[in-house]
């Protein structure tokens, strides 16, 4: 257990995030191999990949749910020493991680060849999705597991083995992606399928390892068999916590999801420039996300151990950290956008898409860091409401100048673009006043979870 209610703050942070970061860049590399490889078979394989590889937004909602109320409970009693407690919250968060992956296993093969219909007009890239899905469902049923195992380790302020398993399960993804694709040594090209069923093996074997190391390791939360016997009451207190940045996650999906339906009328290879240039976009957003996702560990335990006065500067290092390393992101993307994505198709339609894209939503990056700093910031305290009511006007402020932009006959997909970086500096301005409101209150011994 790493005590975080001590020492530099900007030190903690950065401890924290270097190590996440890494974790989270080895996730984001599973489906940039994918794409990678996927991209050799063409743009149809391509755009079906991509837009099928969005349904993971959708199941990261549900998992934030169990990420940020294991995390942020377990925070809270690790700051109040409170071990019995943090036991009690990791073994109910693995009952809660099974539940919830059966539940994506039995409605999400049904409900596939519905979701794509609803990403593209073409039948050749809804086929190419529906492969890659089948073979991809069960990767995302595991990530529960792997998030309750997680979650739990970064509540007690350590993320050190998270991060060597998942560089592990990248290397067991690097290997096999192009054998399963390809048929090398078996004999049998699987195709979209088989990069579905290598992110499927690689987090099997997370999974399985992250597994052995509770059950063996001494740490401070372990598998428990007094604690193991499912309790409501403390699925509620999770789902309580988590349930704001699940659905923040949803919103974020619904905001793909709008994009691949405005987008679909300029073809496939407009479908695979979108979901080539997101996920690049993602990558490069990891350094904001690791900082906001190390916040809520620091902040929740000192908020747990009662000194408000280092929760508010947790989040100011935060932003600047943040801001810092977005505005050189910014400066690479938007003088060249082409660097970063050409390696990833041959087909120049696809590419000049991307790169319009990365050039343009590369203005979103210093806003999105401050953004992830406040949902951190209310994550760690308990309270993550106000980044939901931020994430949704955005939503709103989107979609509904979207639907109209749609319908006009000089609709261009670059308008989408800059139509994106206007709500989030409209989220961002939102964010802060939240964020402010919060401190302002801490600063005169009201309760932050008021907000």
């Amino acid at each position: 257990m790493e005590d975080l209610t001590k020492g530099s703050i900007p030190k903690h942070l950065i401890k924290l995030a270097v190590p996440m970061a890494i974790g989270m860049l080895v996730h984001t590399f599973y489906l940039l191999i994918d794409l990678y490889f996927v991209g050799q078979l063409g743009e149809h394989a391509l755009a079906g990949v991509s837009a099928a590889a969005n349904i993971s937004m959708f199941v990261l909602a549900l998992t934030q749910i169990l990420n940020v109320g294991t995390a942020t409970l377990i925070s809270h009693a690790v700051g109040r020493k409170d071990q019995d407690d943090a036991n009690l919250l990791f073994n109910q968060s693995l009952v809660v991680s099974l539940v919830m992956a059966l539940a994506v296993l039995v409605l999400g093969y049904p409900l596939t060849q519905v979701y794509m219909s609803t990403m593209s007009m073409d039948v050749e890239v809804n086929m190419q999705g529906e492969q890659y899905l089948y073979y991809f469902l069960p990767s995302l049923a595991l990530q529960f597991g792997i998030v309750a195992m997680t979650a739990a380790m970064r509540g007690t302020g350590i993320v050190k083995p998270a991060m060597q398993v998942q560089m592990l399960s990248l290397l067991v993804n690097i290997v096999l992606t192009p054998i399963l694709i390809h048929g090398w040594l078996t004999g049998y090209p699987m195709g979209v399928a088989g990069a579905g069923l290598a992110s499927t093996l690689s987090a099997l074997f997370a999974t399985v390892v992250l597994w052995r190391y509770f059950k063996q390791m001494t740490h401070y939360v372990s598998v428990s068999k007094v604690h193991i016997v499912p309790s409501i009451k403390t699925w509620r207190r999770l789902i309580s916590i988590g349930f704001p940045a699940g659905a923040e996650f949803l919103l974020m999906f619904t905001y793909m999801a709008l994009v691949y339906w405005a987008i679909q009328g300029f073809g496939a290879s407009a479908t695979a420039g979108f979901g080539l240039g997101s996920r690049v976009m993602q990558a490069l957003l990891l350094p904001a996300m690791a900082i906001a996702f190390a916040l809520p560990a620091v902040a929740g335990q000192n908020f747990g151990a009662q000194l408000p006065h280092r929760v508010k500067e947790a989040f100011f290092h935060a932003v600047i950290i943040s801001a810092i390393l977005m505005f050189g992101l910014t400066l690479l993307c938007f003088w060249q956008p082409n660097l970063l994505l050409s390696s990833f198709s041959n087909d120049a339609t696809v590419i000049a898409v991307s790169t319009g894209f990365i050039s343009i939503i590369c203005f979103n990056f210093v806003p999105s860091g401050v953004i992830f700093s406040c949902s951190g910031t209310f994550q760690g305290v308990g309270n993550a409401w106000p980044s939901l009511w931020s994430s949704a006007t955005r939503l709103v402020t989107f979609a509904v100048p979207l639907m109209w932009l749609t319908t006009q006959p000089d609709f261009h997909i670059e308008q989408v673009w800059y139509l994106s970086v206007a709500t989030v500096g409209i989220q961002t301005v939102l964010s802060l006043f939240f964020v402010r409101r919060m401190l302002k209150k801490q600063s005169t011994g009201q309760e932050l979870v008021s907000v």
